[in-house]
């Protein structure tokens, strides 16, 4: 039993390392709010980021943390006051967050509260900073959320946490091996 136990977890930790996902941290938490922050290397110029990120929002996002169960009924509208927006079904809709700045390759700023937290009092900005670096585009992105929350906003960073940093392994696996789900 005690061989198969570590042969099991040894496929585990090979299969974490070979699809781990972007590195992530809390940088800050408390009962009114918390910060993500999140930065990975991209093997494309920052306009190319940029571009995917905004334009191709449906192909790069998990279907799974949208409200109508399809990323391809996301948006993000390239200009101030912008809408992060979802369709839903019989003519309904979900504004997500909006885009507050815009600097394409340079710099994306949107404010509000993904999904979930809509239904928490909380709001907050996502910063994203594309800069060149030698193979392609450092790419920074901070989430910092605040609001209100009986058992405090800081229990639910780490989902936040969890959730942001799985869609931009996403959108980095999409545009480095063409697919978001890459292994």
């Amino acid at each position: 039993m005690t061989k198969v136990r570590t042969l099991f977890l040894s496929t585990v930790l090979a299969l974490a390392v070979i699809s781990a996902p972007v590195p992530a941290e809390v940088a800050d938490s408390g009962a009114n709010g918390f910060v993500v922050k999140f930065t990975l290397n991209i093997s494309a110029p920052p306009a190319a980021v940029y571009g995917k990120l905004v334009r191709n929002v449906g192909d790069w996002w998990n279907s799974e943390h949208t409200f109508s169960g399809n990323a391809h009924n996301l948006r993000i509208e390239e200009k101030p006051q912008g809408c992060f927006c979802e369709t839903l079904p019989n003519n309904g809709g979900m504004r997500h967050m909006e885009v507050v700045y815009v600097a394409p390759g340079k710099g994306l700023i949107m404010t509000g509260a993904m999904g979930p937290l809509n239904n928490m009092a909380a709001t907050g900005n996502m910063v994203f900073q594309f800069e060149a670096s030698e193979g392609g585009t450092k790419l920074s992105v901070s989430y910092a959320v605040h609001g209100y929350m009986k058992a405090g906003m800081n229990t639910v960073a780490p989902m936040v946490d969890k959730v942001v940093g799985e869609q931009l392994t996403r959108l980095k696996d999409y545009i480095e091996k063409g697919n978001p789900a890459a292994k």
